[in-house]
């Protein structure tokens, strides 16, 4: 009888950690998804529209949780998945709530004020929205900060809060831009 407890006890150490590890492989994956779906999530950028800023083939980190708290602000580099564009977009929030926007010679008034933009490349010209336009309430202004090349609100008019998925926090790769957005 001893010979066959002692071959038992392995086999149940052996089943026991196999069931540990098992579990908290499971529970590893699930916690990891559940960031990325709803805390916060790695993203590539896939287009010309923020160069200046943001270049094709960068990765950046994506705050998927503030935007449940607190409304975009002016400035902030937001990504955008709704029915506006047939793929997520990454803009620069230009207009709040309320806002009344116009664009004369190539530049950003926002109430009648200039906009100053650094990271602007190219002059801001309209598009099929017409101009001064009035922000419309739980919306957003959005332009790329290449103004040449993006599709933007300009275009598209106003995002709906609910359209924003998240902001751009952080840049990843490559190495040498590696560290917060500006």
């Amino acid at each position: 009888m001893m010979s066959i407890q002692t071959e038992q006890q392995p086999q149940k150490k052996w089943v026991r950690e196999l069931r540990d590890w098992g579990v908290s492989l499971s529970v590893a994956v699930v916690a990891a998804l559940l960031i990325q779906n709803y805390a916060f999530a790695q993203t590539e950028v896939r287009n010309v529209s923020m160069q200046g800023t943001l270049y094709e083939g960068q990765r950046l980190i994506e705050d998927k949780i503030t935007y449940h708290f607190y409304s975009p602000e002016r400035g902030e580099i937001v990504i955008i998945n709704g029915p506006e564009a047939d793929k997520r977009l990454i803009k620069r929030v230009i207009g709040l709530a309320g806002d009344v926007l116009d664009l004369r010679d190539g530049k950003v008034y926002i109430n009648d004020t200039l906009l100053e933009e650094p990271y602007v490349r190219g002059e801001t010209l309209p598009s099929s929205v017409a101009f001064p336009f009035t922000v419309p309430a739980d919306s957003v202004f959005v332009m790329g900060d290449n103004r040449m090349r993006s599709e933007d609100s300009r275009t598209i008019g106003a995002i709906p809060l609910t359209s924003i998925e998240g902001r751009a926090i952080f840049r990843l790769w490559p190495l040498s831009k590696f560290g917060q957005i500006d």
